[in-house]
């Protein structure tokens, strides 16, 4: 198994979510990270055997002449460890966590090993020739595991010969280990909203700070805790944030939490979760909401919607629009009875359709598949 990264982020949890399906079903897992981080203790605790190598990643930073050269030159150099590993373990299948790492699909298939490539990305922002040229490792894939249909169907517009290869595998999520607490029966002091997730654009944090703007302006009494850290590079954004609750006056309103290990506290202490995403292939934060037993008033985009049914769990609104935003908190906030029983029924669903165990049966279904068809 290879991932870029050994962060918690959400393909970092579904990487250890599919470890642990492996590893329970009998199968032998090497997990190689491209960097040390908390990803590391957890794989080896689910019985992996965990190593750090260096891999050559495809950010949106790459996305120039140069840039694209630079990370030509590091794949030359990352080739002779990639093929050291795969030698070494011989494996049935190498299982690639996202279209980030390309070059392990390459060198996998030029090897003659079978692939399994696990899509966590939908960037239906990025010019055609970028997408299809992400796209293009899938075609070296013996099987295609995408998180949402909104990840399917964006990468079938570009590639639709992948239809067959393609299968969609939802998110198993965790809930907490321990009952929700459950939403406050009457909005009595301030009503504190939440946003989990880096603090970046693609996350929407800047319309979320926008949006408590207006709430306070039209004279409710709102917090805003943001939770989690500043994506590597978006420095500025942050800058940017300061200013826009400056210049709405909400400075002392907002709470930045940081990068936590669990979300759960932070959600129990919540009314109204939000997930104003830009883009989002598939939602684990709004998924967690949900087991929390929080009310989620979420984008109208991609793998969101396939989370959110509008007005029966939760609210979907029009994403980068704050005014939507502010618009259906306060609807939640008026209509709090029904939101907060929505919230509870939701949990109930949430804990069956996107549990871990639905996600392990799927995963180890997937992969013994695709030995299956090997060696018929």
């Amino acid at each position: 198994m290879a991932h870029p990264g050994a962060e918690l982020y959400g393909s970092d949890r579904i990487v250890l979510e599919s470890v642990t399906a492996l590893t329970a079903a009998g199968w032998g897992v090497t997990a190689v990270l491209g960097s040390d981080g908390p990803l590391v203790p957890l794989t080896e605790e689910s019985g992996a055997e965990t190593t750090i190598m260096p891999m050559p990643v495809l950010r949106k930073s790459k996305m120039s002449a140069l840039g694209l050269l630079s990370l030509a030159v590091e794949a030359a150099r990352s080739t002779p460890s990639i093929v050291r590993m795969l030698r070494r373990c011989s494996p049935d299948v190498v299982y690639v966590s996202t279209v980030t790492i390309p070059w392990w699909v390459v060198v996998a298939k030029t090897f003659g090993y079978p692939v399994i490539c696990h899509v966590h990305e939908a960037e239906d922002t990025a010019p055609k020739l970028i997408r299809i040229g992400l796209g293009a490792q899938l075609l070296l894939s013996r099987r295609i595991i995408a998180n949402s249909n909104a990840c399917r169907e964006l990468i079938l517009r570009d590639i639709p010969r992948l239809a067959r290869r393609m299968h969609v595998i939802y998110n198993g999520v965790a809930g907490p280990t321990v009952e929700p607490t459950p939403p406050r029966q009457t909005l009595t002091g301030p009503i504190r909203l939440v946003l989990v997730g880096r603090i970046a654009p693609r996350k929407g944090t800047d319309v979320a700070v926008e949006a408590l703007g207006i709430l306070a302006g039209r004279g409710l009494d709102v917090t805003l805790d943001l939770v989690g850290g500043v994506f590597a590079g978006y420095e500025w954004f942050e800058a940017d944030l300061r200013r826009i609750a400056a210049a709405a006056g909400v400075e002392s309103r907002i709470r930045r939490v940081g990068v936590v290990a669990q979300v759960w506290e932070a959600l129990d202490s919540a009314d109204i979760a939000l997930v104003p995403s830009r883009a989002e292939p598939f939602g684990n934060v709004a998924v967690e909401a949900q087991l929390a037993a929080r009310p989620v008033v979420a984008s109208a985009v991609q793998g969101l919607v396939e989370i959110i049914d509008d007005g029966r769990n939760g609210r979907l609104v029009e994403p980068g629009n704050a005014v939507a935003l502010a618009d259906a908190v306060q609807a939640t906030i008026d209509n709090w009875e029904i939101s907060r029983e929505q919230a509870l029924e939701a949990r109930i669903e949430a804990s069956t359709r996107f549990s871990p165990e639905r996600y392990r049966t799927d995963i180890t279904d997937a992969f013994n598949a695709t030995i299956g068809s090997i060696r018929t």
